[in-house]
Formats: structure tokens, C-alpha cells, sequence
């Protein structure tokens, strides 16, 4: 891989931590005693009334699974950047080979190649 490739590969992935967290940041906190990705849901607060105290609970639970969903994907796009970090970004984790572009173009924080991947969830 060439370094133009790479040096675009690693500004998609900035690119996509500062969305991730920015969305995180819409309904929920980083939680100050920790200092991995790990965010804690607001609360909502609509009101006292029983319709809007339902309508509280039916949003924190569906924050809390967007939450669940968007930690991980900023998990991955940690974890890439980390592999940028230890020149080791683009080579599949189980064969050491190098990732084809086209996986890494339409998945950034993919770690194995298409055919290691397969044999993993056994598609071959």
C-alpha cells in the first residue's frame, strides 16, 4: 500500500471518530472515570406527566442501544488508528498479508482479509 492510500485511509478514520463522537455527544456524557470509549446515556426529561414519563423511558432505552452501537464502531475506528500508530494498519491480523484496498476503501476498520474472514465464519 502506498502512503497517499494509507494517509487517506487514516483521515477517513478521524473523520469518523469525530462523527461517532459527536453523535454520542447528542444524548450522552464520556464518563470522567473512565478512560476508554466508554459513555454514559442522558436521562431525558420531558416532564412530570405520565405520557411524557413513558416517553422518557421509551427514549433512554432506545438511547442506550444507539449508545451500545456507537461505542463499538468507535472501538473499531480506535482500535485501526492504534494499528496506524504501530505501522501495522492494512495487514490481516491472521495471515499477516496485506488487506486488499477495495475492503479497506468500503470497511476502514477491517483487520482481516476477505478470504481469512470467509474461513472465520466459514463461507468458504
Amino acid at each position: 500500500m502506498d502512503a497517499t492510500f494509507l494517509e487517506q485511509m487514516k483521515e477517513k478514520l478521524l473523520q469518523e471518530k469525530k462523527n461517532l463522537e459527536t453523535e454520542l455527544s447528542k444524548f450522552s456524557h464520556r464518563n470522567p472515570l473512565s478512560t476508554d470509549t466508554n459513555f454514559e446515556t442522558d436521562f431525558p426529561n420531558l416532564g412530570d406527566k405520565e405520557d411524557e414519563n413513558a416517553s422518557e423511558v421509551a427514549q433512554f432505552s432506545n438511547n442506550l442501544s444507539l449508545e451500545d452501537e456507537l461505542e463499538k464502531a468507535l472501538r473499531d475506528v480506535e482500535k485501526a488508528l492504534e494499528l496506524f500508530a504501530s505501522g501495522k494498519y492494512g495487514k490481516c491480523k491472521y495471515c499477516k498479508m496485506e488487506i486488499d484496498e477495495r475492503r479497506l476503501i468500503a470497511r476502514p476498520t477491517s483487520t482481516s482479509c476477505i478470504q481469512c474472514k470467509k474461513t472465520l465464519t466459514q463461507e468458504v
